[in-house]
């Protein structure tokens, strides 16, 4: 269809509304770390139980990601985004009745986390490729700041929320959320800009496809091919052997764990909260700023920096607890700008390796082992608190493994692997293809 001229480019209305859904469901995902403490005060379960539905839940988040992205290739983005949306608000209106441990897992571990997970990952990548020429590094990292931004912004509110009229008027208030945003995705996204007779931002009619490719077949199986192809580059498994650290590092250790960590530490829930939110503010500002880098520096060497200085700061956290304000100030400026800052060059790397046609489902695979990166941590942090009392444990772990992970990135080859085409109807290697 063709569209009346508009002084704001549709463009920014599609990176609007995806904005907010990133912003959304990543703070509607971020309740179980304020529910930590007000279910061990109401139901008796110890952080080790109520880390396992925190867990399963990261762990279903990342490994839907590739079979949403495919089903989004396939029935549109649309339709997925709005379908996780509507399934998000029935686990949040079933959520007061829970009585047991086993009925957060299946809930939030389960519905919520697969839910979430059609969207994860891939959304803002998708939307970053195809709807932007100019500006995309800027945007992805937009879209990574503001999703993780948006976790932890949500969470001094809904801690204030739960300590004033409790947990079940919290879990409330996000249902009511996203039924305002699932009808405002449903209205103004779409899959391409052809579908409103646009053409991507900063591109001419001239680079506009002529055709939309629209995969078609069994978008499962889809899924797995694509990664059939790219598991056999070395590439691939150096940027998901660090993006499983980075996930380790940052929602399965900090989003999960500081809330409770710091009140070990004296400070109320409150008050971990707002620190929380004050490392999504500075994560804002250094993950747009990695997108803005990403647009004119190598990407692995930004990536050596980023994860060699959120390990320093993990391993220096429990010190800064013991510094007192001056510490905890000092690493939520210095952790916060480091946060989700190796989206950007993660994503890049994914797309000149393996091509922009389906970075989608290549990205989503890589951020699966992102999340079970974090459905680990988040398990195993809580265990060790319960075996060992304090988490310090946990984090120098967690630094040690962002170190790792900072030498494997120089490990990752100067040049692409494989462009993948839109299409995959097998899965064998294009001529003249090797594995790295």
């Amino acid at each position: 269809m063709t569209r009346t001229a508009s002084p704001i480019h549709y463009s920014w209305v599609v990176a609007a509304v995806t904005l907010l859904i990133l912003v959304v469901s990543a703070g509607i995902r971020s309740i179980p770390g304020v529910l930590m403490l007000p279910f061990e005060t109401e139901f008796g379960w110890d952080r080790a139980t109520i880390a396992m539905a925190a867990s399963v839940n990261l762990f279903f988040y990342g490994m839907v990601g590739p079979f949403g992205a495919s089903i989004a290739e396939r029935v549109g983005i649309r339709q997925t985004a709005t379908g996780a949306l509507l399934v998000i608000l029935v686990g949040l209106v079933i959520t007061p009745w829970i009585s047991q441990p086993w009925h957060l897992v299946v809930l939030w571990g389960g519905l919520v986390g697969i839910s979430a997970g059609m969207m994860a990952g891939w959304l803002g990548a998708v939307v970053a490729s195809r709807w932007f020429v100019a500006r995309r590094g800027v945007v992805t990292g937009v879209f990574s700041a503001n999703s993780a931004a948006g976790q932890l912004v949500f969470l001094p509110v809904l801690a204030s929320v739960t300590h004033v009229w409790g947990w079940r008027t919290a879990t409330g208030i996000c249902a009511a959320v996203i039924a305002l945003v699932a009808p405002l995705t449903w209205r103004f996204l779409r899959d391409w800009p052809s579908d409103v007779g646009s053409t991507a931002y900063g591109s001419s009619e001239a680079d506009a496809p002529a055709a939309r490719p629209r995969p078609a077949g069994n978008p499962f199986s889809g899924a797995i091919a694509t990664l059939v192809d790219v598991a056999r580059y070395r590439t691939f498994w150096l940027l998901a052997s660090t993006f499983f650290i980075c996930g380790a590092s940052t929602n399965g250790l900090i989003g999960t764990h500081l809330i409770s960590a710091s009140h070990d530490h004296g400070i109320q829930e409150v008050t971990a909260a707002s620190m929380l939110a004050f490392i999504g503010i500075f994560d804002l500002i250094g993950t747009t700023g990695s997108g803005w880098l990403t647009d004119r520096f190598q990407s692995r060497t930004l990536l050596t920096w980023y994860y060699g200085l959120r390990g320093i700061s993990l391993i220096l956290l429990p010190m800064a607890y013991d510094a007192g304000t001056f510490g905890l100030g000092a690493f939520i400026v210095f952790y916060g700008l480091d946060w989700v800052a190796t989206v950007p060059p993660t994503i890049r790397l994914a797309a000149d390796h393996f091509g922009r046609a389906r970075v989608g489902t290549v990205f989503a695979w890589v951020l699966a082992s992102h999340q079970l990166g974090a459905a680990a941590i988040a398990y195993l942090a809580g265990a060790l608190r319960v075996a060992y009392g304090d988490y310090e444990p946990a984090f120098w772990m967690s630094g040690a493994l962002c170190i790792v992970a900072a030498v494997l990135t120089r490990m990752i080859r100067r040049s692409p692997d494989l462009t993948l085409p839109a299409v995959v109807v097998a899965s064998p290697l294009p001529a003249g293809a090797r594995p790295a």
